[in-house]
């Protein structure tokens, strides 16, 4: 894998969900390096400098569960949107709560999509395998922060 290859952060505390989540990637055909962290506060770390390939190698999508331990999925949510270098970035909440609250707030914070974890392992692979093709192959990432002045046409 080189050091250039468009990664896939996966925010996930459960084991179970996690091999799930990368099997069903790949299972899709989806090549994209998938890096994972498995609680809040490392998910941070990744992003924000503290852990090695942070400021380098930021992910083209993050998939976020929300219930995770030390900092949760909307705390996470909050700080990617409050940062210049990772606003941008997709984000999509992964988890299993279908309250209102939680799926209200996740798009009030920003988050590019909400999918509630299907209980039914075929049904979760084909919903995380079209999830990552969407955002993987057939969506078009915005370019980096200071490549484009808003109002203006570059076109």
């Amino acid at each position: 894998m080189s050091a250039d290859s468009p990664r896939v952060l996966l925010v996930e505390d459960n084991p179970d969900d996690e091999e799930l989540t990368i099997g069903a990637l790949k299972r899709a055909s989806l090549t994209s390096p998938v890096e994972v962290a498995r609680d809040g506060q490392a998910a941070v770390d990744y992003l924000f400098g503290t852990a090695q390939q942070a400021a380098q190698h930021l992910p083209v999508l993050i998939v976020l569960d929300l219930k995770l331990p030390r900092v949760n999925g909307l705390e996470i949510l909050k700080r990617i949107r409050a940062d210049e270098r990772t606003r941008r970035l997709p984000v999509v909440i992964l988890t299993s709560s279908t309250e209102d609250g939680d799926v209200f707030n996740g798009y009030e914070l920003g988050a590019n999509g909400y999918v509630c974890k299907p209980v039914q392992f075929d049904d979760y692979t084909r919903a995380v395998g079209q999830l990552g093709v969407y955002w993987l192959v057939i969506n078009e990432p915005a370019p980096p922060a200071g490549d484009y002045d808003i109002g203006t046409d570059n076109a």
